[in-house]
């Protein structure tokens, strides 16, 4: 294989201070209750981003069958995480704002609505779509859009990742990395302005240039199927000097939105792709073609950083568990990457699923 090849938004990392709890509220909300991977060993490829120090962690990779992208839930074992001091406002410079996606927005909201307080009304974005707004008990916030492609009916309203809000000091800097690395090169909508679905958000009132992108070509390779097609609203404040979400003393692990993660096959081209166009590789688990080794599964991740310093990740994988219980995995390298895997192999996945009390 000459070339790379994107298979869409395979997770959304997420810092936090307790990540059981964290776990089982996504799971409530948002139904990611599939432990796709689960690990608590020590960080040691993540040396730029953890002060030179390996950290031990405990981390999983939690799915909704019914599509789109995970969560990455993370928290350090050992030290302390230092939490954010301010409260993020729309355009803060980073990952401000998950996308998660719904086929039904009336029936989820109202679903919501029912058990949790801190969410908004339905409101219309600039494209003319329903969506609302919630944040997490950690501040953390999620947007709902309606998207209705289900992989897998489970039966219930919600869906996983499908995009991000991410605040940039320019928007035309950081195409570089959106447009032309990752492939969004398609634009929804470009506005200016304050916007009606923002007003009870934090910073909301403030006038706001938002770009949302989504591609124009379809993502190819074993989990395309699952991730489905994505969008990345990039957002710079008109009013004033956004803040840094991950500014230091804190750093990758700490509590919030610590990247978003990219499924991909040929890592070794895409990171050709990323030099050339001013982006090289700040990470490398696997420098010499080794094997990234986490128990059942394997694979090989990368880290860029766009403009702003906002880290996106890139994960190759070799082998994925499809059912921890009877120790089954797939090793996708005897396979033709650039197919999707069947579907009844995620469906064995719900041997995975995750009960809480």
């Amino acid at each position: 294989m000459d070339n790379f090849q994107l298979s869409g938004i395979q997770q959304i990392g997420i810092g936090t201070e307790d990540m059981v709890a964290s776990w089982k509220w996504y799971a409530d909300m948002f139904q990611m209750n599939i432990r796709m991977l689960e690990d608590d060993t020590v960080a040691e490829r993540m040396l730029p981003y953890t002060s030179n120090k390996p950290e031990k962690r405990h981390a999983c990779i939690a799915a909704n069958l019914q599509g789109g992208g995970g969560f990455e839930i993370w928290q350090y074992s050992e030290r302390k995480p230092l939490p954010i001091d301010f409260d993020v406002q729309i355009g803060d410079l980073g990952v401000f704002c998950a996308k998660v996606k719904t086929h039904d927005i009336a029936a989820y909201h109202a679903e919501l609505a029912a058990k949790y307080k801190n969410i908004s009304q339905i409101h219309t974005e600039p494209n003319g779509m329903p969506t609302f707004y919630l944040y997490d008990p950690n501040g953390n916030l999620f947007q709902v859009v309606e998207d209705k492609y289900v992989f897998i009916d489970e039966n219930r309203y919600s869906g996983g990742v499908v995009g991000a809000m991410i605040g940039v000091t320019d928007i035309d800097k950081a195409l570089t990395v959106y447009r032309d690395i990752l492939g969004y090169d398609t634009v929804v909508y470009d506005k200016n302005g304050a916007f009606s679905d923002w007003q009870t958000l934090r910073g909301g009132t403030q006038r706001y240039r938002r770009v949302l992108l989504t591609h124009s070509q379809p993502f190819v390779g074993p989990f395309a199927n699952l991730y489905g097609e994505s969008a990345i609203e990039l957002v710079q404040a008109m009013d004033r000097t956004p803040r840094k979400i991950f500014e230091k003393p804190r750093q990758w692990g700490d509590p919030g939105y610590i990247q978003i993660c990219f499924d991909v096959v040929n890592m070794r081209a895409l990171g050709e792709h990323c030099a050339a166009h001013g982006h090289p590789f700040t990470v490398d688990s696997c420098p010499g073609g080794e094997d990234f080794d986490m128990g059942l599964a394997s694979g090989h991740f990368t880290y860029i950083e766009d403009p702003d310093g906002t880290l996106i990740e890139f994960v190759e994988v070799h082998r994925i568990p499809i059912s921890n219980r009877f120790n089954i995995g797939i090793n996708l390298m005897k396979r033709d990457r650039s197919k999707p895997l069947p579907t009844f192999l995620f469906r064995l996945m719900k041997l995975n699923r995750v009960k809480f009390d």
